[in-house]
């Protein structure tokens, strides 16, 4: 599986460990940075890495910052970008299996190392489930993107 990987300076305390996970999970990786603790601006890097995903650079993708809240905000304004903040393993695995999402996003500030590599680990098993009723739902996310941003 090929995974987008980029962060902010408030999620680079986060990255090595969870870039080793996914080169643990076999995963290809796709750095997309940032490579330090300097101040830098996160909707530069959800652009990167949905356009990344859009592109077929990357099957998926997993997003850092401080809270998770900016990142997601930003990478879901890219059509085709399904992010969620996921602080938790249920809504990991919910969030792929009954919505399709193809990002995960962490705030570093809010979980700490174990929990991120956990909630990674448990959204990159997970697979869209295909049932009827979550095919629908996410044809309507769809169409919504359609309708509103052409």
């Amino acid at each position: 599986m090929r995974v987008a990987f980029a962060c902010d300076h408030g999620g680079f305390p986060l990255k090595q460990r969870l870039l080793a996970e996914l080169r643990a999970d076999n995963a290809e990786v796709l750095d997309l940075g940032t490579n330090s603790p300097d101040p830098v601006d996160y909707p530069d890097y959800a652009e990167a890495l949905g356009l990344a995903i859009r592109e077929g650079r990357a099957e998926c993708g997993v997003l850092v910052c401080g809270s998770g809240v900016g990142a997601s905000v930003a990478a879901n304004k890219l059509p085709g970008i399904r992010a969620a903040l996921c602080h938790d393993t249920f809504s990991a695995h919910q969030g792929r299996e009954d919505d399709d999402c193809n990002v995960l996003c962490l705030g570093a500030r809010v979980i700490g190392p174990e929990l991120a590599a956990e909630i990674l680990r448990v959204w990159l098993k997970a697979r869209f489930s295909g049932l009827e009723r979550h095919q629908r739902r996410v044809n309507k996310v769809k169409a919504l993107e359609e309708k509103y941003c052409g």
